[in-house]
């Protein structure tokens, strides 16, 4: 068990892709800390919010598996490509899901205001995709961190 972990932090393209995930969640907790004055801890496990993580994962992951195999491999044909689709999925479905769930939520406080028997404990995650902002900023970050890591490799 030792060797798969020692094995997995010498592969560059795995702790490339880690990192933009790690570092992307971490501003993503210091920003939203900043913005509304109180920590959430979960913003450190959590979707939605600046910069997109989602975006700066697959994009340090394509960005790390073209230095190391080339635009003209099957390695970073597969990257690439599941990069854009991670990432407008992002804008796209996730996001509108986050909408409606405001949209829900609003719903819901006004049912309980009512006294309809729902509980706003019923509430339903508003942070689930991104704005396009949010993804462009996640790729640049991952494409910095492929960077980065490929200075230490």
């Amino acid at each position: 068990m030792t060797t798969f972990f020692s094995n997995l932090l010498q592969n560059e393209i795995f702790v490339s892709a880690a990192l933009g995930w790690l570092v992307a969640q971490i501003l993503k907790t210091i920003i939203h800390t900043a913005l509304t004055r109180q920590f959430v801890a979960e913003r450190m496990v959590g979707s939605g919010g600046m910069p997109s993580s989602h975006s700066s994962t697959v994009c340090a992951l394509a960005t790390t598996t073209y230095f190391h195999y080339g635009s003209n491999s099957f390695e970073f044909a597969i990257a690439a490509f599941f990069a854009i689709v991670v990432m407008y999925d992002a804008i796209g479905v996730r996001r509108e899901t986050g909408i409606q769930a405001k949209v829900l939520n609003e719903m819901i406080e006004l049912f309980s205001n009512m006294g309809k028997g729902v509980s706003m404990e019923d509430k339903l995650k508003e942070f689930v995709g991104h704005t396009p902002l949010q993804v462009l900023a996640g790729a640049i970050l991952g494409v910095v961190i492929a960077f980065a890591t490929a200075s230490f490799y």
